[in-house]
Formats: C-alpha cells, structure tokens, sequence
C-alpha cells in the first residue's frame, strides 16, 4: 500500500503547504532526468504477491496481525484488511536465473508462512478475491491497524462526500455501499517491476499498457465477490469502484479518476508525475523536511517523499517509481493487473509472459503503441477483464481476434524473443511460457477452473459451495502444478 504515514488530522495549511512541496519535487524531478545519474546498467526484477487469510472452513480469517507477529520476516507486511498480507521477493536479474530463483524464493518463503499462519488458526490463499468474503466482512473493523489505512479511507470518504457505491453486473449482479475504502482490500494482486533508463521507461510504460488485456485475460482469477459470479477479473471494476473520489458530478465534468489506466501514450516519465500533480490533489498531504533541491545541488540523491507518496495514491494500473539504493536513484514499471495465484509456477509464468512482451515490445522496430488508439488499449482491458480467457480484443493488423489466437500465434514468440534478450535461458523460458501456451489449449485460468468447479455444485447453498471449492483450491494450490492441469 505505500509508504508508512502516522495518524494524524491535517489542516487547510497543510494541503497548500503540500501542494508547493510537491510541486518542488516535480521540479528537482524534472531536473534529474537531465543531469542524474540514474542506476540503468543491469536492471533488475522484482516481484510482490498479496495474499488472502482463511480459516479452517474457507471464510476469511481476520488475524494478519498474529501471523506476521509468527512469521517475524520483514519481506512480509500488512495490506489494507486484516485478512490481508503481502509478500516482497528479493529483487533479481533475469540473466541471472531470476526467474527461477523467484519461484524457488517466493515457494520456500510462502511454505514457512503456512506453517506459522496455522499456528494461530489461518491459511494463506493466493487468488484475486478471496471468494467466501460476506457484507459482514466489509465494514471499517476489518481494516488493518496500520494508521494509514484509516487515514486513506478517511481522506477518500471526505473527498467523495459519501458513501463508496459498488455496481458491478456480469454473470449476476451485485449492488451495495460502504463507509470505508474496505471493499478495496478485497482484491489482492501481483506485482511485477522492471527497472529501466529515464530514455527507456516510455517505450516500457507504453508497451505495459499496450498488453494489458492479453496479459489479463490469460490470468484472470477473481469470478466472485460478496457470494456473486461476476467478470472473470472482478478487481478491475472493484478497485476502480473502491478509491472512487469522484461524485456523480464530478464525473460528469470530466474529473479523473482515482484508479486510472491514463488517456495517452508518454514520451517521458515525466509525463506520469507531471499529471500527478496536475490533477489529482493530495490524499495524504504529509511534509518532510528534506529540501530537495538542496539535497541535489550539494550532490546528494533527493529522496523526494512527496512526490513520491503522492505517486502511490494514484492508483495506475502501470505505475511509475522513483527509488533510491544506496543514494543512487532507479525507476520502476510497476505493472498491477493481475490477481495473485493460482499457484507459485502460475504466477511466475504470468511474470515470465510480461517481461519477455515487453522487452520484445521496446526492442520493435515500429512500436505497436504507434499502431494502435490508446483508447482501444483500454477498452481491451475492460473487456479481458469481463471475459477472461474468452476474451475478443481488438489487436493492429489483425482486429477484432480471440485473446488466445492471439497469444499462441503472436504474442507467446515474442516473449520467448524477449526472454532471450534478457538471458534467460531455453528450458526455462519453455516451461514457463509453455504454461501459458497450455492455458489458452485448453481454455482454463484460475477464473475458469473456479467458475466450473461451482457448476457442479450448482443447488447447494452458495457459501457453502464456495467454502469448499476455496478448500479445493487451496489443498491444489500447494501442489504447485499449474491451474491448467487440475482437473
């Protein structure tokens, strides 16, 4: 969720004083792209996954607190619900076996947090909604304790002036409201960075979003919420619904949302931060002390917070980064789309498939983003996240055109093109990129195998049939054997 920020109220001064600091930054910001020497040389990888707490029945169970106190390792946090916890791999190279030490790394660490969890009565879960979540679990209590999640929900609230709506109709259809940003914790992801140049990161951004909607749709793993079947990737309505700021007549005037795909391509990442600060005002107008251009002009690395905090309450579903290693500053693509799961060599299978598109992508000699209406790239991933693996998108040269013909004619050859240009090796790319081959074979992601599993128990009580196909799921899950293979 961001940056740690303390419990506190803020005044009308703070906001202007926030606004000029911020603007500060962008400026400083603006000034290190020329003349910074940015970390570029060999780029690195990174992966997080967010994760659901279930009890023994398959409801969620409220207790992250407990179980981080048990795991006692700092590459595990807190998230936004209590039945919410995140884990951050240690970064790593491709060339270098980097995808294989993630799915070694991120198996060995989430085998030690089940141990500890069923100590204090949870299980760890990797899917995008946490299925058997009833309207009982949505209320402010099941926020985390972290100060700054109350301190969001709070700011968004004040900022909408009422009470978050929900309104999603897909296979059925649910409509309710919430006085609190809860409903957002309900969607748990992965999340892929990949570093790259300032001269770069455009080409990297512009690609992310470009794929989007293939990546999506071969992945999606979130068909139920509050007890409804409803799009094949309920996160994407979900999230856009949860951190809505907008009233109705805000909308209405064009106002930008909160959780945002963006409406052009970039020549900067600049652009990204620049629009930040245009548009969004602050939701958590904290002030640190650091000067940053003083920082810059006596030879040091700015840290730029501000802007930075700012940055991670625009929700993008590619988003920049600026960070700071060992006083050396880097930028990140940081691609959000997916949902975690369903298993550890599926969700290294989807980091496989987006980091070898998009090297394949920025290292084209005619950029697809230059072929194709930003527009088109977003109304792709509204309709992937519909229809899952089913999906029809509109792709250049080819038009309207199944996402899985897409994938296993065009796509799956330039992540291998990729891959290989990162150094991974043959056998490597092959299994991974093989999964997402037999995925789009056989028609089956983790959506699909959920959705049918609860076909066949079509008559029993709905929270029953979740509770046992989320057990299913779970009991499958450390197996390790990719979605696809289940039944």
């Amino acid at each position: 969720m961001g940056e740690e920020v303390e419990a506190q109220e803020f005044s009308r001064a703070d906001r202007t004083r926030h606004r000029a600091k911020v603007r500060r930054c962008l400026d400083v910001f603006a000034r290190m792209l020329r003349e910074a020497a940015f970390d570029t040389d060999d780029p690195m990888t990174g992966l997080e996954v967010e994760l659901n707490l279930i009890d023994e029945r398959g409801d969620p169970a409220l207790k992250n607190a407990d179980v981080l106190e048990r795991i006692a390792d700092p590459d595990f946090q807190t998230e936004l619900g209590q039945y919410n916890i995140e884990i951050n791999v240690p970064p790593a190279r491709l060339r270098e076996g980097g995808l294989t030490q993630f799915e070694d790394e991120l198996r060995r660490d989430l085998d030690d947090a089940e141990a500890k969890a069923s100590e204090v009565g949870a299980h760890l879960l990797m899917i995008g909604i946490l299925p058997t979540l009833a309207d009982g679990h949505m209320t402010r209590q099941t926020l985390s304790a972290n100060p700054r999640y109350a301190l969001l929900s709070d700011q968004i609230l004040d900022a909408r002036g009422e009470d978050i709506a929900i309104s999603i109709s897909g296979a059925e259809t649910l409509e309710t409201t919430a006085d609190s940003i809860v409903p957002e914790a309900a969607c748990t992801s992965t999340q892929f960075h990949v570093q790259t140049s300032p001269d770069q990161f455009a080409a990297y951004w512009n690609a992310s979003q470009a794929i989007a909607a293939p990546q999506l749709a071969v992945a999606a793993n979130s068909p139920y919420l509050l007890g409804r079947e409803l799009w094949r990737e309920t996160r994407i309505p979900l999230f856009e619904q949860a951190t809505e700021t907008r009233s109705e007549e805000l909308k209405a005037q064009g106002v930008r949302p909160r959780v945002w795909f963006g409406e052009r391509w970039i020549t900067s990442v600049f652009d990204l931060f620049e629009e930040n600060v245009r548009y969004f005002p602050a939701l958590l107008p904290v002030t640190e002390d650091e000067d940053p251009l003083e920082v810059l002009e006596s030879g040091g690395t700015p840290a730029l917070a501000e802007l930075r905090l700012h940055n991670g309450t625009v929700y993008r579903w590619n988003r920049p980064v600026y960070d700071v290693v060992d006083d050396v500053p880097h930028l990140r693509v940081e691609n959000r789309l997916l949902a975690a799961g369903p298993t550890v060599v599926d969700t290294v299978a989807n980091a496989a498939f987006y980091y070898g598109l998009v090297r394949a992508l920025v290292d084209s000699p005619r950029p697809l983003w230059s072929q194709m209406s930003f527009s088109a790239a977003e109304e792709n991933l509204h309709v992937a996240a519909q229809q899952g693996i089913d999906a029809q998108i509109y792709w250049p040269g080819v038009g309207q055109v199944p996402a899985t013909e897409l994938v296993l004619r065009r796509l799956l050859p330039m992540a291998h093109e990729g891959l290989e240009s990162w150094g991974v090796e043959a056998d490597v790319r092959d299994r991974l990129l093989g999964i997402i081959e037999q995925r789009c074979l056989t028609g089956v992601n983790g959506a699909e195998w959920f959705v049918e599993r609860m076909r066949r128990r079509r008559g029993e009580d709905r929270y029953d049939a979740l509770r046992a196909t989320v057990l299913e799921y779970r009991e499958r899950m450390h197996t390790n054997e990719p979605v696809h293979t289940w039944d």
